[in-house]
């Protein structure tokens, strides 16, 4: 693995851990085996060409970023300016009490180079502005919503339609959960929160946060993640998956 810090427009970490996917016989045998024909072969290799963008390197940007990672897609990045604190310590994967008041996203990259050494990783370090974020969305196949707050997901739903990517939206407050998967065109969080004014009306506002419920979520997202990164129609375009974990209560508006 080779891990090289840059700074130019803005300084971000690079994680070039990347000794180019093997498509041979080995690739399907040993690492992804038990991916298989849960995903087909072709599929598979499919993901080692891919990119996913994780807006958000916390609760849920943690776990998609590691379940991308164990998957297989080839190239990740993650953005994410915010350290860890104590309060961390209940829900985010890779916080510990040693690495506390580490940038998240440094963090990620420790844990993905021992994790699957064949991915490319890029985190970035700093909260971007708006034009640079832009860039990333243009150079994904998919983006996968880890914010916690309404008025940045309506611009990342915003940039996502003008550059026609499809975005994953997750949001969790104690034992409920939502997914959703905004294709361009349908302005599903548009639809769902109306304006960044109902911020009190989103669920990953609230400060209740279980690590059961963050992990289910970011595996959902994961799961439409690798739907759109595969080409596979998945039922929930233009629609949003709710449930409470406590009772299983769900149902799909």
């Amino acid at each position: 693995m080779k891990q090289k810090v840059c700074k130019n427009k803005y300084e971000f970490v690079k994680a070039i851990i990347k000794i180019a996917f093997s498509k041979s016989k080995t690739l399907m045998e040993e690492r992804y085996i038990r991916n298989i024909p849960a995903i087909s072969e072709e599929q598979q290799l499919a993901l080692a060409d891919r990119s996913a963008l994780i807006i958000g390197c916390g609760g849920l940007g943690g776990y998609v970023v590691e379940e991308l990672a164990r998957i297989g897609v080839g190239h990740i990045t993650v953005t994410d300016g915010d350290v860890f604190n104590e309060s961390n310590l209940n829900r985010q994967l890779f916080c510990t009490a040693e690495n506390i008041g580490r940038s998240k996203t440094e963090a990620a990259v420790e844990r993905i180079s021992s994790v699957n050494p064949d991915v490319e990783l890029t985190a970035i370090t700093q909260f971007l502005p708006i034009s640079e974020i832009s860039e990333l969305v243009e150079k994904a196949d998919v983006v996968i919503d880890a914010l916690d707050n309404v008025r940045d997901r309506l611009v990342l739903e915003d940039i996502c339609k003008e550059k026609m990517v499809p975005l994953v939206h997750g949001a969790i407050q104690g034992w409920n959960l939502q997914v959703g998967l905004s294709t361009p065109g349908s302005e599903l969080l548009h639809r769902l929160y109306g304006t960044a004014s109902q911020e009190a009306n989103d669920p990953s506002s609230a400060k209740t946060s279980l690590c059961s419920t963050v992990a289910c979520c970011a595996s959902m997202e994961v799961a439409e993640a690798i739907k759109v990164l595969t080409g596979q129609e998945s039922e929930l375009a233009g629609k949003l998956f709710l449930m409470d974990l406590r009772t299983f209560e769900n149902y799909i508006i």
